[in-house]
């Protein structure tokens, strides 16, 4: 909402300055002030390297903005690790360290300034860092879990100065460690060609674009994952990779793929400037690569173009129906499409605040496009998340917009896996078991590498008794996304529980605890799967975790949530809850 010559946006707000600066000024001001200009440089360089902005840097602060908060925290990794290298060559008492704090909150935006609680809180956790450290905020937590090579140690709920409600807080571990994904051993060739599409890096200079890259590399991903004949890594695992130097060979091994595509956007007014190059990972050749010029209308045939390119260099053939289904776009509408990319991005922040800008700005495109089917979808997905969050206001409300946004969608665009999707979701809750598991096997018919569309039918076939299938479809998602939400190990744990395979089952809900230490279900699932096999001090402890993370838990409202089937296999749940200590 514009407003006298400001705006709201959501953003990332990194916030630093220098542990005890007034003892250095004090013992020696002329040293002091060298050695921080020095440094102030190489956090500005690296802000801009990680495409950030610096909003102001009064004395020894930096306040600095990210259009992604995946950057943020890895600019701020960086920060630390270049000054503490510097602080090597620098005597104990001048070695100068900075505290970082990030937050990801709504801001008003005047000119080149941001103000707001998003900012005062990234300020106020700053000051819960120590020297040489980082910590962020819930929502930045939120966002980059599973997503960076970082362990995080939760805070606690803080309250800070100025803040009403106390602020979750998470402190980064500084000691790289190895991801999960590196850990594993190398993974398999599909018997199919394979492929992942890198993040194509925005070359704008302007973060505020960065939607419109990230927006063209996920609707090349999504034209390619509707043809049978590939295998194509999902957006989660890919977009790990923002960002960062890519060694092909490694990444085409950790994912398991034998192609590669990666590239560049230039988005300039009313033009845009595309390089693509597809790379045989095995052996590094490049297979074709090619530069577009174009007008920004052209877009659409422009991503048709690159898509069909690739399936012939793979000597992929389509059929008719085929074809037609990966390059309907759904809109002539060029400012319906770069808001629906928009927001989309938002979306994908997983928060109250995220979803409620992604169903403004969808609204937004529905009144210039009010055909478009990818808005209706895109907009029953915030409800969906909604639910998932915990936040929807009123749950009955959310389920009827997902229902009637999901058939919208449909009546405009019948191939659409992601509205079959959401149809799925909502038929499983309502334990109409048999419509979704239809609409969950329709979207895999149709969106055959879609990772989200097997992990929602594997969701669905585990809410009705079929565990076993459950598992099958559950793994296949995790194939297609290596890198996958912690949904993905959670209800894969619930389904190996409830198929009596609790050594898996365990497993499971310990990746998901590797990624979130403060993971509600993931603790009350391993609470009872220690029960069943006669651990009981072990499921104590989870249950202690629980009452932890919330100390209002109870049984009762938590089996309504859960729409299983069979009722014996609930019971059997909730009794091992109790035996676990909880009520």
């Amino acid at each position: 909402m514009e407003s006298e010559g400001f705006k709201r946006k959501l953003t990332a707000i990194l916030s630093a300055d220098v542990v005890g600066y007034s003892r250095l000024m004090g013992e020696n001001e002329k040293a002091t002030v060298e050695i921080l200009k020095a440094y102030r440089g190489v956090v500005w360089d690296l802000i801009q390297k990680y495409r950030g902005r610096v909003v102001d840097s009064p004395g020894d602060n930096v306040l600095s903005e990210f259009a992604s908060v995946v950057n943020a925290v890895e600019c701020s990794i960086a920060i630390q690790e270049e000054l503490k290298t510097k602080n090597k060559e620098l005597p104990d008492n001048r070695r100068m360290e900075f505290r970082i704090g990030i937050n990801l909150g709504d801001v008003i935006e005047e000119g080149e300034r941001i103000y707001g609680e998003g900012v005062n809180i990234a300020a106020r956790i700053e000051g819960l860092a120590e020297g040489g450290g980082v910590c962020i905020s819930g929502t930045v937590f939120d966002q980059v879990e599973g997503k960076l090579d970082l362990e995080f140690e939760y805070f606690g709920e803080r309250s800070v100065k100025n803040i009403k409600k106390p602020v979750r807080v998470y402190r980064v571990q500084m000691e790289r460690t190895i991801s999960d994904f590196e850990t594993k051993q190398e993974l398999p060739l599909p018997n199919k060609s394979s492929i992942a599409v890198l993040p194509f890096a925005n070359i704008s200079g302007d973060p505020e674009q960065e939607y419109f890259s990230d927006g063209l590399t996920e609707e090349i991903i999504t034209a390619l994952s509707k043809v049978p004949q590939l295998f194509v890594i999902a957006r989660n695992s890919t977009f790990t990779y923002k960002g960062k130097p890519v060694n092909v060979k490694q990444v085409g091994q950790e994912l398991g793929v034998r192609y590669m595509l990666e590239g560049s956007v230039r988005k300039a007014e009313d033009r845009v400037r595309i390089t693509a190059q597809l790379i045989d990972a095995t052996t590094g050749n490049h297979l074709w690569a090619e530069r577009y010029d174009r007008e920004l209308k052209d877009i659409f045939a422009l991503q048709d173009e690159i898509t069909m390119k690739i399936l012939t260099a793979l000597q992929v053939k389509l059929t008719e129906g085929e074809q037609a289904r990966i390059s309907a776009k759904g809109t002539d509408n060029l400012e319906a499409y770069l808001k629906v990319l928009l927001a989309r991005e938002y979306s994908y922040y997983l928060t109250r605040e995220g979803n409620v800008l992604a169903r403004q700005i969808g609204e937004e495109a529905i009144a210039l496009d009010p055909k478009y089917a990818r808005t209706y979808w895109l907009l029953a997905m915030t409800h969906q998340s909604d639910l998932f969050l915990g936040v929807s206001n009123n749950p009955s409300r959310s389920m009827s917009k997902i229902k009637d946004l999901a058939q919208k969608a449909l009546s405009f665009d019948r191939t659409s896996a992601e509205a079959h999707q959401s149809l799925c979701f909502l038929y499983t809750m309502m334990r109409h078991y048999k419509k979704g598991i239809a609409e969950g096997e329709r979207a895999v018919f149709l969106d055959p590498n879609s990772a989200d569309s097997h992990s929602m039918l594997g969701i669905s076939l585990h809410f009705a008794g079929r565990y076993k299938e459950a598992i099958t479809v559950l793994n296949k998602a995790i194939r297609l996304n290596p890198i996958p939400p912690t949904l993905y190990f959670l209800f894969l744990g619930n389904a190996y529980q409830l198929a009596r395979k609790y050594d898996e089952s365990i497993g499971e809900y310990k990746k998901v605890l590797n990624r979130n230490p403060d993971h509600l279900f993931a603790h009350l699932r391993l609470a009872a799967t220690y029960i069943l096999t006669g651990r009981e001090e072990e499921a104590r402890a989870e249950a202690s975790e629980v009452l932890r993370i919330d100390n209002n838990f109870s049984i009762a409202p938590f089996a309504k949530t859960v729409p299983y089937k069979n009722l014996d296999d609930l019971k059997l749940l909730m009794s091992s809850l109790r035996k676990a200590g909880l009520k």
